[in-house]
């Protein structure tokens, strides 16, 4: 059986989160998508971590449910501990910003960390993602001093501002950024500006695997990237099949077009300028309106540390599948946005005709669907598996504009309905 698991997200105790990031909305939401491995998120927060403490109870090892809830129930979310940590440090003259999430295979462990990660003098308490004024490798080597079954993943690894290989912050790298700690860095995740082929032109990447996570900020967004296992639902099985890279129980990743992701192309937001690395090189990376420098993507980083073609594939990588969320289809197909309430109300329709998100996204055939959905949506779906839409690339924190059916396609089914 396929597990989909999501494990970077907040909670509420983390800046910019919605309200109802707590853990039985999570589990609701994870149902509605189809998620059966949720990560807990912000650990390290005392608050939250108190909260994860009282409301889950142990399931299979190193995974958790809520409690008072059956344990063997169909479609039960399993929560595994999880947090993202930020370090904010100088190295070789430079000034570093480093997302990294941690993975931990029990409460024991969690205390131990940061337990220790406070007598370092971290100030836990203060976001859930809490900032860290410390080497990425030390912070490796605390945490997996305190537990060494602790499982480390570089977070969205190209974007510019805080990841591993930023433009404005990062390493060209693993062992300049984690040095003889490199070696414990077994995955690290493409974000929603990449995916894998955006690695896979990078030889020196091909030695972790490739995962991706939604990092959500509120319910609705969990899944919208993901990584899928057929595995026992256990902590070791689950990082063992990471470590191996193993094909047979690391099935695949979910993922955006990395198109529609805010910082796949460069750019520079207040002068409304997006540009392909191509086009940046022509103007030394520099705005043609103000002349300040413009912000370097995901794309144009990528193709500086890449040693391969692009379209390059290693032998043995983990595939891929690109996906457009339910709900942006919906408002496409119906030409309204997508928080309106004609597309909520065809979503949850959707939801209890066919099960979750994922079953509608991945499995359920066009056939299927067209019975109980209108046709436009239908062929949206079909559109977005075979990859036959338009996206306007994201730039400098612009989400890019996916467009599922032409304007032209929009008008004539817009008067069709109207005529209908």
């Amino acid at each position: 059986m396929d597990l989909i698991a999501d494990f970077h997200i907040h909670s509420k105790y983390s800046r910019a989160t919605s309200g109802q990031m707590e853990l039985v909305p999570l589990d609701k939401w994870a149902k509605i998508k189809g998620i059966q491995i949720l990560g807990t998120g912000d650990f390290t927060h005392p608050v939250w971590f108190e909260n994860l403490k009282n409301n889950l109870e142990p399931a299979e090892p190193g995974f958790f449910i809520l409690k008072d809830r059956e344990r063997n129930s169909k479609g039960q979310t399993r929560f595994i501990l999880t947090s993202e940590i930020s370090c904010i440090y100088k190295k070789s003259g430079k000034v570093r910003k480093i997302h990294m999430v941690f993975f931990a295979p029990s409460i024991g462990a969690v205390e131990r960390i940061n337990k220790d990660l406070a007598a370092s003098g971290a100030n836990l308490k203060s976001d859930g993602r809490p900032i860290i004024g410390m080497d990425a490798k030390d912070l490796v080597k605390i945490v997996l001093n305190a537990e060494p079954e602790a499982f480390v993943v570089p977070a969205h690894i190209y974007t510019p501002w805080f990841s591993l290989f930023g433009s404005r912050s990062g390493f060209d790298s693993l062992e300049e950024c984690f040095e003889e700690y490199s070696k414990y860095i077994y995955a690290g995740e493409t974000g929603l500006s990449s995916d894998p082929s955006v690695s896979w032109r990078n030889s020196k990447l091909d030695k972790i695997a490739l995962i991706s996570s939604s990092d959500a900020h509120s319910p609705a967004k969990l899944g919208r990237e993901a990584t899928v296992f057929d595995t026992e639902i256990n902590y070791e099985a689950i990082t063992g099949a990471l470590k191996a890279k193993d094909p047979k129980r690391f099935l695949y990743t979910i993922e955006f077009y990395p198109e529609e992701g805010k910082y796949h192309y460069d750019g520079h937001r207040d002068c409304g300028i997006s540009m392909s690395p191509k086009d940046s090189r022509r103007y030394n990376n520099l705005c043609p309106v103000c002349g300040r420098p413009l912000t370097i993507g995901v794309l144009n980083r990528a193709e500086e540390l890449a040693d391969r073609p692009e379209g390059f594939k290693p032998q043995n990588a983990i595939p891929f599948k690109s996906l457009v969320p339910l709900g942006e289809i919906i408002a496409s197909a119906l030409g309204v946005g997508p928080a309106s309430k004609k597309v909520s109300m065809m979503y949850d329709q959707l939801i209890n005709n066919f099960g979750s998100e994922f079953d509608i996204l991945l499995k359920t055939s066009v056939e299927d669907l067209a019975k109980s959905a209108p046709a436009d949506i239908a062929e949206g779906i079909r559109r977005v598996r075979s990859g036959q839409i338009c996206i306007e690339p994201g730039y400098d924190g612009v989400f890019g504009k996916i467009k599922v059916f032409s304007e032209k396609e929009k008008d004539k089914l817009s008067g069709q309905k109207t005529l209908f």
